[in-house]
């Protein structure tokens, strides 16, 4: 029941739901079966493609930055950019709640952002 309450409940309470998804997943990266369960399907898929290896030995190897601190907060419908103090996190609602699909995202002026891992 909470999982549908974050998803459309209000932007508080989304804002909230995406950054503690967002916080989870940094503090997951020691673990990285813990890290690779908070990635969307999509994202989880291109990154054991790209890497030719299993998430848990490719997310390791992909350089992702010690995130920081949430600073903002951006959630649109069933998306959401979540900035930290050293990275920019993309994630997705699914049922199962927030779950990453980009990491070590960082802007680029006039383009999209460029990310160590993402979703095809």
């Amino acid at each position: 029941m909470l999982g549908a309450l974050t998803g459309c409940g209000g932007a508080d309470v989304r804002e909230d739901a995406a950054a503690r998804a967002a916080t989870r997943f940094e503090e997951s990266l020691r673990t990285p079966d813990a890290a690779c369960a908070a990635l969307a399907p999509g994202t989880r898929e291109e990154l054991e493609h790209d890497a030719e290896l299993p998430c848990a030995r490719a997310l390791p190897d992909a350089g992702l930055p010690e995130a920081g601190s949430v600073r903002s907060v951006d959630v649109y419908g069933t998306q959401a950019r979540v900035v930290a103090a050293r990275d920019t996190l993309f994630l997705s609602f699914f049922p199962q709640g927030w779950k990453v699909v980009a990491a070590g995202c960082s802007p680029r002026p006039a383009q999209p952002y460029r990310c160590r891992i993402k979703g095809g």
